[in-house]
């Protein structure tokens, strides 16, 4: 039996060959009617669409990157995850790159690689500075995550600074009054751990709780042994606390280990709560309090921001509006793009999203208790 192409469609739909391309290209101005329509009969025909060839007439490659600092942080291999999924939804395929946190590794990303594989990039850049990104001309679209390090760039993040501000606020509800922030850094600057350590020092001071630079503790990175180190050289000096702000996972759950290896117990001698709402901290011994990004939320957004910097690059008509003879509204919506979105070249777009605070059992004690 011979394979169905487009024609065959259109016939079976009652529409033009247009009109079905636009529908398999998920045009704006096609009706919600016609485009189930056309697509109820590519499902009956069993119509399969020849992605190479579509996106190669497009001048497009239909593939972007996503570039993090760590591909075995557990937060960037579960965003990684959101990430794949959205694109599969768009018929884009991931690459996935890891940076180290390097400058030049995040330049050459941002370059594209030194080649034209990719249409776009999604990049999580940590050793970047505003100059690096501020004359972008010639390099591939780009949307950022975590903190904003320019105006004038798509981008994508929680509001880390309040985001801690609410986690610290919540320990100190608990009666806690010397809050250590594992991993905040007191210096000026844009990135996350700067943010986090802002929103810290806000409650505390909005508690009356003057602020001591010692309740900082440095750590040599974000991962569980940096923890655990900088736990326990604050119990061998003999600081006292009763609550432990960690600006990741992590650290979080290296700081558990050393507390338990020390007789600490959480969170009746100390509450502990992390960032990022890994995996792990749903299964450690206690479980974890922690503030929850959403995740599949960031992956969505940056998704949809991409593919709309894609298609004003390759195609800034958006598409041909045939569809419109077959029923279709011009001013329709089309499913997932970024809200406000129009024709043309758009202003970037700076996205906020929501994240919660889940509360555990290093904060809350056991059920029962």
């Amino acid at each position: 039996m011979a394979r169905p192409r487009i024609k065959d469609v259109a016939r079976h739909a009652g529409v033009s060959e247009k009109t079905v391309s636009n529908v398999i290209n998920d045009y704006a101005h096609v009706s919600d009617r016609t485009r189930t329509v056309v697509r109820a009969s590519i499902e009956q025909l069993g119509y399969r669409v020849n992605l190479a060839g579509r996106h190669l007439r497009k001048g497009r490659t239909g593939i972007i990157a996503l570039v993090v600092p760590e591909l075995d942080i557990p937060y960037f291999a579960e965003l990684a995850r959101h990430v794949i999924r959205e694109a599969e939804k768009c018929s884009l395929t991931v690459l996935i790159h890891q940076s180290g946190a390097d400058r030049a590794h995040e330049l050459a990303a941002l370059a594209g690689f030194g080649s034209t594989f990719v249409d776009g990039i999604i990049l999580s850049p940590l050793a970047l500075t505003a100059d690096d990104l501020r004359d972008r001309a010639g390099f591939p679209p780009t949307v950022l995550l975590g903190e904003l390090l320019e105006e004038g760039a798509d981008h994508v993040a929680i509001d880390n600074e309040r985001a801690a501000r609410e986690a610290t606020r919540h320990l100190i509800s608990l009666g806690r009054r010397t809050v250590l922030a594992v991993g905040g850094i007191d210096a000026p600057g844009l990135g996350t751990a700067e943010a986090r350590t802002r929103g810290y020092r806000a409650a505390l001071a909005e508690a009356g709780i003057a602020h001591d630079p010692a309740a900082l503790v440095p750590v040599d990175s974000f991962r569980m042994p940096a923890g655990a180190r900088a736990v326990a050289r604050v119990l061998r000096d003999g600081v006292r606390f009763d609550a432990l702000l960690c600006l990741n996972d992590q650290l979080a759950l290296g700081a558990l280990r050393t507390l338990y290896e020390h007789g600490v117990r959480a969170p009746e001698d100390v509450a502990v709560i992390g960032f990022d709402d890994v995996e792990g901290g749903r299964f450690s011994v206690p479980t974890l309090s922690t503030v929850a990004p959403d995740k599949a939320a960031v992956a969505k957004v940056a998704v949809q921001l991409l593919r709309r910097r894609i298609e004003e690059a390759t195609d800034p008509d958006g598409g041909d509006p045939e569809g419109a003879r077959d029923g279709a509204d011009p001013d329709a919506g089309r499913d997932g793009v970024v809200d406000g979105a129009g024709p043309g070249v758009q202003s970037p777009q700076d996205r906020i999203v929501a994240h919660r605070l889940v509360l555990r059992e290093s904060t809350e004690g056991h059920e029962g208790r």
